[in-house]
């Protein structure tokens, strides 16, 4: 069209043509290399103010504090049962009374109880997945690397079988 365009002298005719052609299909259908383009820009952005906020985590006094604090309900929570049912083996009696008491607690306070429990250790899970998947990938993003590098993960799976010779002799009879 190019070669035709030039012999019949309507190159620059044939170019406006095309241009214009192009922005009235923008119009009726939205550019997808450009809706590309905003979400790239998007996420990149995402990733920055990511970035910006993990990187002001403190660590003072206080915070090492809260932290320990943070660490105790779950040991607290075990060490507890446990320690019912050595008080019910050494005092069945008044392990009985306590019991009778406990069941006198209405149904509702129960289900209080269960859903700030729940929320505790769900929003604890939240932050250890956050901790564990979001921030690696913004460090990744920020040094420049890219998917194609090997994940520590598989890389530790990898050393551990190089270290491993039973797993070795395993894997090897398995291959025949």
């Amino acid at each position: 069209m190019g070669l035709i365009g030039t012999l019949l002298g309507l190159g620059d005719t044939v170019n406006a043509v095309g241009t214009a052609a192009s922005n009235v299909a923008d119009v009726f259908t939205p550019n997808a290399t450009r809706r590309m383009e905003l979400a790239a820009q998007a996420y990149g952005a995402a990733l920055d103010e990511t970035t910006a906020e993990f990187q002001s985590a403190g660590s003072g006094g206080f915070d090492r504090f809260v932290n320990g604090l943070n660490r105790l309900p779950r040991p607290l929570l075990a060490l507890g049962t446990l320690g019912l049912f050595g008080y019910a083996m050494a005092d069945p009696a008044g392990f009985s009374q306590r019991m009778v008491g406990l069941s006198t607690v209405p149904e509702p306070l129960w289900w209080l109880l269960g859903a700030v429990v729940s929320f505790y250790f769900g929003a604890r899970e939240a932050h250890y997945f956050r901790m564990g998947r979001v921030v690696p990938q913004v460090i990744a993003a920020a040094t420049g690397q890219t998917r194609s590098d090997p994940p520590a993960a598989a890389a530790d799976a990898a050393a551990f079988e190089a270290e491993n010779p039973a797993l070795q002799s395993w894997t090897a009879r398995d291959a025949h």
